[in-house]
């Protein structure tokens, strides 16, 4: 059996970017003749003559963080979906509100390009704890999945005993969700005294897989990988056997570039990343995402050509990933809406071994039990995450602006 899905893997530079030349063309011309957002933003270009990387970044960004105001002024999906009601199979909303759209395409997403180098194989059960309500996290791992021939259990988050007694019964091969998330399975299993021999795979998403992560799964006999994926591009990039970097997907095309701007930058240099999608019901160009990473040189060991990047190396914006979440400073000022006893909040996010830490700092003049277990629910019922809660003085926080803390450390 090869170890790589298609023959695409391992096309030539020359051959990708021929392809590349015929492809990105036709599907700029698709983006400004069925979408209200392109047809405008692109008016005055010429889609014959985007017919390379070098061609595209002339062409304006639209960025994440525009998103939630974009999709206020025309709904659903501000006007950059081609497709609608019916044509469309499901639709999703991420904290924001966000909306996403998924067509009815088999492996929509694009996951089983990055399943297949994780090693998951048709015939596999894969227990799969990403969640499966509103956001499409699970879905994009279960079609990918399904592409293969795998068969799905959908566990989605919580109820752990329940979860590992499921796993004990029907003998899973692979795992899909969040690294912390298995790290709380194995150790509830362990606590239970359950033994999951069967469980030998994973492939991890939605936050940093860090080595110290990596090598005690392997500890335990689980080889993990990890993909970077977003909700409205589905996978960017993925992992491979060899750990150097990951290996861009075949069915986008990947800039960086320098944050607040669309020009590319160095190879090697951090920047944000900006994709674009062969999407034809959801056609984003120049899609920028606020995540930040760098281009490696060469191609991979392993053997696939295509470009590789760091991986993701934090945000561009304030706009900050927690636990497979997007958290955005929108959010931040919606809890302090809530409580007028807040003058000022500033969340902040740690990393403590291996696992996302919350603390919403909120300066008051009276501190109180009371109000720190309503800022807390607050906390939790706008941004579906908990937060450890820390009343301080007035003037404690610093005067620079931020409202989001991304101290987390991936050395």
């Amino acid at each position: 059996m090869s170890k790589f899905l298609d023959a695409l893997e391992t096309r030539s530079p020359a051959e990708r970017k021929s392809a590349l030349a015929t492809r990105l063309p036709q599907q700029i011309a698709h983006a400004k003749a069925n979408t209200a957002y392109f047809a405008e933003s692109l008016k005055h270009v010429d889609a014959a003559t985007i017919n390379s990387v070098e061609a595209l970044a002339a062409l304006p960004v639209v960025r994440k963080s525009d998103l939630i105001e974009l999709q206020k002024t025309r709904r659903p999906f501000g006007g950059l979906a081609a497709s609608g009601w019916g044509q469309l199979g499901r639709v999703f909303s991420s904290p924001g509100p966000i909306y996403e759209p998924e067509g009815r395409s088999a492996d929509y997403w694009r996951t089983a390009r990055a399943l297949y180098a994780a090693g998951f194989r048709g015939g596999d059960l894969v227990h799969n704890s990403f969640s499966y309500h509103m956001t499409p996290g699970a879905w994009i791992l279960e079609a990918g999945a399904q592409a293969l021939g795998c068969t799905v259990f959908p566990a989605g988050v919580g109820q752990t005993e329940q979860q590992v007694a499921a796993m004990a019964d029907l003998q899973p091969n692979g795992y899909v969700g969040t690294p912390s998330f298995l790290r709380i399975l194995l150790e509830k299993a362990d606590e239970l005294g359950i033994k999951l021999p069967s469980l030998t795979k994973a492939l991890v998403s939605g936050e940093a897989f860090l080595p110290p992560v990596r090598d005690a799964l392997l500890a335990r006999g689980i080889a993990g990988y990890q993909a970077y994926a977003t909700a409205e591009l589905g996978v960017i990039a993925y992992e491979t056997e060899a750990r150097q970097g990951l290996v861009v997907d075949e069915g986008v095309i990947v800039e960086i570039v320098r944050p607040g701007t669309g020009d590319p930058v160095a190879e090697g240099e951090v920047g944000e990343v900006v994709v674009t999608t062969f999407n034809s019901d959801y056609p984003l160009i120049r899609f920028g995402t606020g995540d930040l990473s760098a281009v490696l040189a060469g191609a991979s060991p392993c053997g696939r050509t295509n470009m590789r990047i760091k991986g993701w190396m934090g945000r561009a914006d304030q706009t900050t990933k927690i636990k497979g979440m997007f958290v955005h400073p929108e959010q931040v000022a919606a809890v302090v809406k809530r409580h007028p006893e807040i003058a000022k909040a500033r969340l902040v996010v740690t990393n403590p071994d291996s696992t996302d830490l919350m603390t919403f700092n909120c300066e008051v003049a009276a501190p109180g039990a009371e109000l720190e277990k309503a800022i807390a629910d607050s906390v939790r019922d706008v941004t579906k995450l908990r937060a450890e809660i820390k009343l301080v003085a007035a003037g404690s926080l610093a005067n620079d602006g931020k409202v989001i803390e991304d101290a987390r450390k991936y050395d």
